[in-house]
């Protein structure tokens, strides 16, 4: 079955800071679509100015999993666009959320916390650990993989304790992190993925790239459940003598 994706970013980064437009030219959006594409995936783009951010009911009803990348700009997410893509998670439709995204709008919500953290830039050289060698997300993974230049995560996370943890980083400052977190939500999975600040080519490298790639088929529904029945008043069995 074919998987259909929809890459969301904020496209500001990348028209304000040069340095971030000379790693992700086309923006960071394009490079994990393009990735994905290769990988046999169906994948669009959408951003945070076009008309309804993007992410039209047309465009969220055709989408099996929604990528998330945002940073400067959480505010501007209009809440209205919040509760349609709420309601499309709840309904089955995945989400993967990338690196700053912990304090977007739809993260939040669907984790109802703050999503606080610590954090610091210092390009300092994370080591990411799988701990969960079996699990989907994992797939191809060595032991551990290090990406040389990363924005520090730091524990405390303030997130629910996640259904699995399959990553976790160590950066050279010495703070560790929960960085690659499984949820469920409604008949929707949701993948929170710490690597990915603006200003390092974090998304070029193939070991980041196979995580989101594996992230996206395990987050897509793999059955067709019918929406559960509410309401019921009639008995299934005989009640009473």
């Amino acid at each position: 079955m074919t998987i259909r994706v929809t890459v969301w970013n904020e496209y500001r980064h990348e028209h304000q800071n040069e340095k971030v437009r000379a790693i992700y030219p086309e923006g960071i959006h394009t490079t994990i679509s393009s990735f994905l594409r290769a990988a046999g995936i169906e994948a669009r783009t959408a951003t945070l100015d076009e008309p309804e951010h993007g992410l039209t009911d047309t465009v969220l009803a055709n989408t099996d999993v929604l990528i998330w990348w945002g940073h400067m700009a959480h505010d501007d997410v209009r809440d209205e666009i919040v509760d349609k893509v709420q309601e499309r998670v709840l309904d089955g439709m995945g989400l993967i959320v990338l690196h700053s995204g912990h304090h977007s709008k739809i993260f939040r919500r669907l984790m109802g916390t703050s999503g606080n953290l610590k954090w610091r830039e210092a390009n300092e050289r994370e080591r990411v650990w799988v701990i969960e060698p079996g699990h989907p997300i994992a797939e191809g993974l060595g032991e551990h993989f290090v990406i040389p230049h990363e924005e520090m995560y730091g524990e405390r996370f303030d997130i629910p304790t996640p259904d699995a943890l399959v990553l976790v980083s160590w950066f050279e400052g010495g703070d560790v992190f929960r960085s690659g977190c499984c949820f469920q939500r409604g008949r929707g999975r949701v993948f929170y993925f710490r690597p990915g600040h603006e200003t390092c080519p974090t998304y070029h490298q193939p070991e980041v790239q196979r995580v989101i790639t594996n992230a996206v088929r395990w987050a897509a529904p793999h059955t067709i459940a019918s929406a559960p029945v509410v309401n019921v008043t009639e008995p299934l069995e005989k009640i009473g003598g």
